[in-house]
């Protein structure tokens, strides 16, 4: 377990500072990193397939608890904390003691001899004592018992102050719900298969699942693809119930030419294929990222012809002509899959939703010339914040008088909506919830201009 603490210490204390959580994971994948100065330099060590795992998981529930923990810990210390690494290894073990099967005393215990291995034995007795502290009363630092929101809710507290001002009667239930880890949705291939037969061949593996309408399955416990019955051969793909929502909003049909702008990984272009015969483009700036969708499209044994390519910049892959659909799953800042990636909530600042909507509107600018009259243009963003969704539309609306909304229509192809049919709404905004994450939608179409 030292091993596995200093790694995921390592871990929050480099999110903390600004890195994303993935790439970091990747590097303490293979070996741990030596701790900061003045720390000696620990020697290098290959981490087993478990222990990597372990450390994913303790630094996920530490980002993801972070407000709490933070909470607690200044209430644990009688002065500041003079090394920061001890510091995030504290933030780890209280985690643990709280969100881990692992016992309490071998935590404790083990974070002791984890302080002196790198490099603070002058910090034992304080990470000792503070530990033991807590467990001495635990329930003395139980969240109810904070009355600031960062430790309620786990989230900054800007973020909460704008989603209570911008979702007034829903903000709290999207909070709880983020907070939460999140549910593993299938979205079933219906070439190949229907989801009755797909649940019978979950049931059959031993996996339980709850059918939500439309080809999406929804498990009752999140398991490695690999454990999925058919999932190599394309028989079904991970997407969350919401991400679902865009390839039936785009109302694709066959023989249309559709472009997938931003399209990696490659989840909502798997699905546009297999909704309709129709001719893809699909286009993203990352090559990296855009393997991931040839890797999606080829296993779900279909076709579509990739581009990397900037999006917003159609003279350097465009033919001139025009699209029947276009998809535009906008770069943003990700606030509605926090729960999926809890780094989002403490590295992002209020100040970055004004550069997320540049390049929004860059891209509805640059696309909309690739849009055909009487075409549809799905914008698409897993964002919660008005200044990323409403206000980019509407601001588009008033300077281009060929574009008109459309309302979105729920029908039968959208999942989770079984009590909806028939119904249309003008406010595409999803908040996150039990079963999906937080997505808005916006359909606007292209009209003849004077």
């Amino acid at each position: 377990m030292i091993s596995i603490q200093i790694a995921s210490a390592q871990v929050v204390g480099q999110v903390l500072g600004g890195k994303n959580l993935d790439r970091v994971l990747e590097q303490v994948g293979q070996k741990q990193t030596p701790p900061a100065t003045p720390a000696p330099r620990m020697p290098q060590a290959m981490l087993t397939p478990n222990e990597r795992a372990a450390v994913h998981s303790i630094s996920f529930d530490t980002l993801r608890h972070y407000g709490l923990l933070a909470a607690q810990l200044e209430m644990l210390l009688t002065a500041p904390m003079a090394d920061p690494p001890v510091r995030h290894l504290l933030l780890v073990a209280l985690a643990q003691l709280q969100f881990s099967k692992a016992s309490d005393h071998a935590i404790v215990d083990h974070a002791v001899s984890a302080t002196e291995a790198m490099g603070f034995v002058r910090a034992k007795p304080l990470v000792n004592a503070v530990l033991r502290n807590y467990l001495r009363t635990p329930d003395k630092f139980a969240r109810d018992r904070f009355k600031v929101d960062t430790a309620l809710y786990d989230f900054p507290r800007w973020w909460i102050e704008r989603l209570k001002r911008e979702h007034p009667d829903g903000w709290q239930d999207a909070l709880l719900s983020s907070r939460r880890h999140p549910p593993m949705c299938l979205r079933v291939n219906q070439r190949q298969t229907n989801t009755q037969d797909y649940l019978a061949k979950l049931a059959a593996a031993g996996i339980a699942a709850v059918d939500r309408g439309a080809g999406a399955i929804e498990l009752i416990k999140p398991v490695s693809v690999n454990d999925l019955p058919g999932f190599r051969d394309g028989l079904v793909s991970v997407q969350d119930e919401g991400a679902q929502w865009a390839a039936p909003l785009l109302d694709v049909r066959a023989g249309m030419r559709v472009l997938d702008a931003c399209a990696a990984p490659g989840g909502k272009a798997g699905h546009l294929l297999e909704i309709a015969d129709i001719d893809l483009t699909a286009i993203d700036s990352d090559r990296h990222r855009l393997k991931r969708v040839t890797e999606n499209v080829e296993r779900l044994k279909l076709k579509a012809t990739l581009k990397n390519a900037n999006a917003a910049e159609p003279e350097t892959w465009w033919d001139k002509k025009p699209f029947d659909r276009i998809l535009l799953d906008a770069p943003c800042s990700g606030s509605g899959v926090a729960r999926r990636h809890p780094d989002i909530k403490w590295i992002r600042r209020e100040t970055d939703l004004g550069s997320f909507a540049r390049q929004q509107t860059r891209l509805l600018e640059s696309l909309w010339n690739c849009l055909s009259v009487d075409g549809r243009l799905l914008y698409v963003t897993c964002s919660v914040f008005r200044a990323e969704n409403q206000d980019i539309i509407k601001a588009f609306l008033s300077t281009h008088l060929s574009a008109k909304p459309l309302d979105l229509k729920v029908t039968s192809r959208l999942p989770g909506c079984d009590d909806l049919q028939g119904q249309t709404f003008k406010d595409g905004q999803l908040l996150p919830d039990d079963h999906h994450d937080g997505f808005y939608f916006a359909l606007l179409t292209k009209t003849k201009t004077r």
